[in-house]
């Protein structure tokens, strides 16, 4: 869930952009010429709670940006509500068995007595197409267009409300039924212990006894291959076949199959290691409790 929050963070960034870009009032730009009649446009700017105003009637009347920039936003939004839901749904399989919905975000199969859908994450993943669509209808109505006001330009409510509507019911669902999943700890340690999922910290352990990475990974390969064909793990590997490939390999390779280890080891910024995932934790609860 920390690799989620970073893209909604940006998300979020990115709507704060795009209001500081697109909260431009247009008003007294006419037709396209703006207006014989005096106005204090600044005023009407201020008064109206709009940033500054538009500096050309002509590009005024014509400009859509601001929708096309607000529905790639939103869409933005939805490609990642639905990366989520699509890890979730995914999760909640019986392969995986990580996670389960609640029976409120859940509906029973109308065949399989034993089947659980995720209709609501399915339901957003589905609904990103729209999102998309809404900003392609638009990008294409804008791109033959020429300059100044044309009818085709109310086109752009359909998509944008559409957006919108799609946009908020999804944003006010997920957090509403994440609280509510249930979270299978004991699987996803048993499947984190796959031996085999340590392959690359058994290449960077050559590594750090002087051998070249692309050396090391060559090795290790080979010793994946042997681990699949004799239908074994790593970790059963005997240390004299090991010894075979290369006498870098000793009696501490052992530790190298430790995912707690593995883990821990794991402390650049940004890295899962215990005190990096609680660091940012606190870090994310400061950050949401300032409102930034």
């Amino acid at each position: 869930m920390l690799g989620q929050i970073e893209a909604f963070a940006r998300d979020a960034e990115r709507l704060r952009d795009c209001l500081q870009r697109t909260n431009v009032l247009p008003l007294g730009s006419g037709a396209l010429a703006g207006s014989t009649i005096v106005l204090d446009r600044e005023l009407i700017a201020r008064e109206l709670g709009f940033g500054r105003i538009g500096q050309n009637s002509l590009d005024a009347v014509s400009d859509r940006d601001f929708v096309c920039e607000f529905l790639f936003c939103l869409a933005m939004i939805g490609m990642h509500l639905s990366r989520l839901s699509e890890d979730l749904i995914i999760w909640s399989t019986s392969e995986f068995g990580f996670v389960e919905f609640s029976e409120g975000f859940s509906t029973g199969s109308s065949l399989m007595p034993q089947k659980k859908n995720p209709d609501m994450a399915e339901l957003t993943r589905g609904r990103t197409g729209r999102l998309y669509g809404n900003l392609m209808s638009i990008l294409t109505t804008l791109k033959g267009l020429p300059s100044s006001y044309n009818r085709d330009l109310q086109e752009d409510k359909e998509a944008l409300f559409d957006s919108v509507d799609t946009i908020s019911a999804a944003l006010e669902l997920f957090p509403a039924m994440l609280p509510e999943l249930k979270i299978n700890c004991e699987r996803m340690e048993a499947a984190a212990n796959d031996p085999n999922l340590l392959a690359t910290d058994l290449a960077e352990y050559l590594v750090k006894k002087g051998m070249p990475f692309r050396e090391a990974h060559e090795i290790v390969g080979t010793l994946v291959a042997t681990a699949v064909a004799q239908g074994t793990k790593l970790n059963a590997i005997a240390l004299a076949d090991l010894k075979k490939l290369s006498p870098q390999f000793d009696v501490d390779v052992v530790g190298v199959f430790d995912v707690r280890r593995s883990l821990g080891s794991r402390r650049a910024v940004g890295a899962p290691s215990p005190e990096n995932v609680k660091a940012q934790i606190k870090a994310w609860h400061e950050r949401i409790g300032r409102g930034d």
